[in-house]
């Protein structure tokens, strides 16, 4: 088998999704049975501290004899997800002007700060 033929049996079916720093690659690939199984491949840009860059994969093999029961778990995993905290992204690293909102704190009033006749004087030779 030549490397052109290689290469077709690599690029059967594929997809691509940015999102950020990562890239997912969804491709279809083939056992030497011919048959086929599904590769999906997180991809993550890391820069260097020259200003150069580098990538750090991950993959994961899915065959078909899984695909029922993990396309089911996934499906429920999102639907949870989705269902729990909206679809809304709620991230500090996604929102540069991002502020954290303490809504259930009360508000503390000048009367409540505590004065230094509250607390108790320590003597550090006793320790």
């Amino acid at each position: 088998m030549n490397i052109n033929d290689m290469m077709e049996k690599e690029e059967i079916f594929s997809k691509v999704l940015r999102a950020g720093r990562r890239t997912y690659f969804f491709d279809v690939r083939a056992t030497k049975a011919e048959d086929y199984y599904l590769t999906i491949t997180e991809s993550k840009k890391f820069t260097n501290d020259d200003g150069s860059f580098h990538y750090k994969k991950h993959k994961i093999y899915i065959y078909k004899e899984d695909f029922a029961e993990f396309k089911d778990i996934l499906a429920e995993m999102t639907d949870y997800i989705i269902k729990e905290k909206g679809d809304e992204v709620i991230s500090e690293r996604h929102q540069k002007d991002f502020k954290k909102e303490f809504d259930n704190a009360p508000a503390t009033t000048e009367n409540e700060l505590k004065s230094p006749s509250d607390f108790t004087d320590i003597d550090f030779e006793d320790i």
